[in-house]
């Protein structure tokens, strides 16, 4: 037993040590490889890789265009890839859509002026002879985000069921027409009622595919107004009482999107609480002339005031109440509106060309505060109930103010150059082109809606 141990132990020796060196020689390359490989790998992302002593910064930006060797260092503040992602969510989410430039934009509109019947005539510049068409190609671009186009299948799903109403002067019909064109390229909504009286005191279109309503009141003040007329060159206004002609509908709307400051500018005299307040422009009446910043603050107040008012009453349809306002739209009159004030630039302002001062900053800085100040009650009202109702400033101040291209001009109305040139064209220079910029308002009020809706 001895003899055949001594003789077959060296035998299991050699076959192993043969083993061994076989299998030794064959990994011996790729161990080479895989050292070499790991040695390349940590000279070339030096910059990126942790250390026990002094951590370096992460960095989520791997591109083509990254060569992390020219690099001594990155500002340890750099964020994970991880944070990074929540960052830009919180972007969107928080974006100021208020601060950019229009930038050029190839694609042009969604719709043209032959195939949408919603708007009023004199909107439609092209139809009615403008001949250049550069206005239709320029986007709105935030400085700290992107403004997705209008999206009218996402838009009918925001509004399913639901009761959207354009509240306002002739500027709120404006956006109202923008936003019906827009969603008519996907479906054509059914006219429920429309009122061509005057500045179009009412109007329903519904979207049976969304059993969704939008409907437009006239109501230039918000609250309660007797217009002037051939005799009475003054509007009348009753600061404590909301516009009836809304007002009774209130209950039955889900979103309200108010719009005003224009008629603000025009001669009135002004009631609080059965007294003359004051007046604004009415010479040679015994009234204190008191302006229009006050009065335009207190109907706002009225209105946000009765609409929070409601909802603790419990009064109208359960769940939440959106308000949006649309904030003041500078007009671009060169020279006096009612004599032969015109608006003839054909591009846009660059940022920064045209700083936003005066009335037109006023009239928004109201909007803006007011619209804060009416949260803040609403928070504090409804504390004990949860969020009954939303609002929200749609900021449009500043990026209308670049726009002195997109207005009608001499085109509110058809042709007006058709007999040579006229010495007194009569312009609009307040209302918006459509398609035109305008339909820049309603993408935004589409992201207010989305940020809602999340």
């Amino acid at each position: 037993m001895k003899k055949m141990g001594a003789t077959t132990t060296p035998l299991f020796k050699d076959h192993y040590s043969i083993s061994i060196i076989s299998l030794t020689k064959r990994l011996l390359p790729w161990t080479f490889f895989a050292l070499f490989s790991i040695a390349f790998v940590h000279l070339y992302f030096y910059p990126f890789l942790p250390f026990t002593t002094t951590p370096s910064p992460k960095t989520d930006d791997f591109s083509h265009s990254s060569y992390p060797f020219l690099h001594a260092s990155l500002p340890s503040s750099s964020p994970s890839p991880l944070s990074s992602e929540k960052e830009k969510v919180y972007e969107e989410k928080s974006c100021d859509y208020s601060n950019g430039k229009w930038v050029r934009d190839k694609r042009g509109p969604l719709y043209n002026d032959t195939n949408c019947g919603m708007m009023k005539e004199g909107r439609n510049c092209k139809t009615h002879g403008r001949p250049d068409s550069e206005y239709l190609y320029w986007r709105w671009k935030p400085s700290e985000c992107n403004l997705p186009t209008f999206d009218p299948n996402i838009f009918l799903q925001l509004v399913r069921n639901k009761h959207i109403a354009f509240v306002g002067d002739s500027l709120a019909r404006n956006q109202l027409e923008s936003l019906l064109c827009m969603i008519s390229t996907i479906s054509t909504p059914k006219v429920v009622h429309q009122n061509g009286d005057g500045q179009g005191k009412f109007g329903q279109w519904h979207f049976a595919s969304h059993n969704s309503t939008i409907s437009l009141y006239w109501s230039p003040f918000l609250v309660q107004c007797v217009e002037k007329s051939s005799t009475r060159p003054n509007n009348l206004l009753y600061l404590e009482r909301v516009d009836e002609k809304w007002d009774r509908h209130m209950d039955q709307l889900d979103t309200i999107v108010l719009s005003i400051g224009h008629w603000f500018l025009l001669p009135a005299i002004y009631y609080e609480n059965g007294s003359i307040l004051g007046c604004h422009y009415c010479p040679g009446l015994n009234h204190t002339e008191i302006g229009f910043y006050d009065v335009l603050r207190k109907a706002l107040r009225t209105t946000f005031n009765s609409i929070i008012e409601r909802k603790l009453r419990g009064k109208g349809k359960n769940g939440i109440i959106d308000v949006v306002v649309t904030t003041f739209s500078p007009h671009h009159f060169e020279g006096d509106w009612d004599k032969a004030g015109a608006c003839p630039k054909t591009m846009p302002y660059e940022k920064g060309e045209k700083k936003l001062e005066g009335m037109d900053a006023e009239m928004r800085k109201i909007e803006i505060e007011e619209v804060e100040i009416a949260n803040n009650k609403a928070k504090s009202e409804f504390n004990e109930f949860g969020r009954l109702i939303r609002l929200e400033a749609l900021d449009v101040t500043e990026l209308a103010l670049l726009r002195p291209d997109g207005h009608p001009g001499p085109y509110m109305n058809p042709f007006p150059f058709a007999s040579g040139v006229q010495e007194h064209v009569q312009n609009d220079c307040v209302h918006w082109c459509l398609p035109g910029p305008i339909d820049t308002w309603n993408e935004i009020l589409m992201q207010i809606m989305r940020k809602w809706k999340k």
